[in-house]
């Protein structure tokens, strides 16, 4: 409730402009209460994080889960679809915990559960010699960054209505770029 709250106020209002006692409020609670799970917004930010990255990693594992274990085009094709999705319908909370205030940590590049499921999904193929790629960590990376800047771009020109055009253009981009290994 006191996440939930958070998250609607934060998203209406800003972070700045919202108060704890207020966060409080909205969730039926008392500042006591709040305080006895969070010290401050920045704890509140930081579980929202959490909570977002979390979520987003299960939807992107059903989706996954969906597809035959062996059939590894449908999985990659199923991650990007849902990583599209889980991005586009939640970009403003997206954008309150990752872009707001004191957020920007690179050590969250190090130590990315949705890039680590990637690469773990990336790995299998290429166990499975479905793929080829020589480094499955870095490709996930640029997979990951690839698909945040095309939703991004989405966003910024405001135009969500292309989503399933992006989405073939990205799945065909990262399907070619682990089969042009294959080739050499």
């Amino acid at each position: 409730m006191l996440l939930d709250a958070a998250g609607r106020l934060f998203i209406d209002k800003g972070v700045d402009a919202v108060g704890l006692d207020e966060i409080a409020a909205e969730a039926g609670a008392t500042r006591v209460e709040l305080a006895r799970h969070f010290d401050g917004k920045q704890a509140l930010l930081a579980a929202l994080r959490e909570r977002f990255v979390e979520t987003f990693c299960t939807h992107l594992r059903q989706a996954m889960a969906r597809c035959r274990a062996d059939d590894w085009s449908g999985r990659l094709r199923a991650w990007v679809a849902a990583g599209f999705d889980g991005y586009l319908d939640n970009v403003a909370l997206h954008d309150v915990v990752f872009h707001g205030v004191d957020t920007h940590d690179r050590e969250l590049q190090r130590r990315n559960p949705v890039v680590d499921q990637l690469t773990e999904l990336l790995q299998g193929g290429v166990d499975a010699r479905a793929w080829v790629t020589s480094d499955p960590r870095m490709t996930a990376i640029v997979f990951f960054n690839a698909l945040h800047a095309a939703v991004d771009h989405l966003v910024a020109v405001g135009a969500p209505y292309e989503r399933m055009r992006a989405m073939r253009i990205l799945t065909g981009y990262f399907e070619r770029s682990v089969q042009w290994w294959k080739q050499v």
